[in-house]
């Protein structure tokens, strides 16, 4: 069986287990607490972190763009990276966005002091990381906004990597209910149909344990 090691919350593993998802692959899910540093699991990636999948025949896959590479190359049926050099360039330039820029400016200020630092037990938030995260995010919602006032989905007319990128991101944010959805609508239609989407529901299940999503989770760091 193909297994995916992932951590609760965690964007990169969303990501992976989207595509495989949607591509109708099936996997097992393990959680990897990576602070742990298993010598197990750095014999499979010495860089220490999730996700890493290990697909039937023991191929051994880490790095959440270079899985969904190769899922796209080995799986093609569903394509998620785009079928002409425009498109998956497209593609690509967004995953990157949201993976790079939306990751360093919005999701390690927001989920990783609010949240992570708590489950790490690394001590309080930094409040500027926090506001910081919440004034950014705003920026990154506009754009989306801009582009899907343009577009069916966020690299064009057809559903990919980027959206499925972007909705990880935001998805593990929305958890600690950190979106301010309320402002900016055309982004969260375009969410709504993320949501909507088989792929994304087992999402919505996702628990860290001792930490309940948004009502229950104490609002900190502000």
């Amino acid at each position: 069986m193909r297994t995916l090691f992932h951590l609760w919350l965690h964007p990169f593993s969303r990501k992976v287990r989207m595509a495989l998802s949607e591509k109708g692959l099936e996997f097992d899910l393990r959680v990897e607490k990576i602070w742990e540093r298993r010598t197990e699991f750095l014999a499979m990636n010495p860089a220490g972190d999730v996700p890493v999948l290990i697909e039937p025949d023991g191929t051994t896959l880490a790095h959440s763009q270079v899985i969904c590479e190769y899922l796209d190359e080995v799986y093609p049926d569903v394509n998620l990276i785009g079928r002409d050099s425009v498109q998956k360039a497209e593609t690509r330039r967004l995953v990157s966005w949201f993976d790079g820029k939306f990751n360093r400016e919005v999701t390690d200020n927001i989920v990783g002091e609010k949240l992570m630092k708590r489950v790490l037990k690394l001590g309080e938030p930094h409040g500027p990381s926090v506001r910081a995260g919440h004034a950014n995010i705003h920026y990154h919602l506009d754009y989306i906004g801009f582009l899907t006032e343009k577009r069916e989905w966020l690299a064009g007319e057809q559903f990919s990597l980027a959206d499925i990128s972007a909705a990880s991101h935001l998805s593990a944010i929305d958890y600690i209910g950190d979106v301010p959805w309320e402002e900016h609508e055309v982004a969260r239609r375009w969410y709504d149909k993320v949501c909507a989407r088989k792929s994304f529901q087992p999402l919505l299940d996702d628990r860290i344990p001792g930490f309940s999503p948004v009502s229950d989770l104490q609002d900190v760091g502000t």
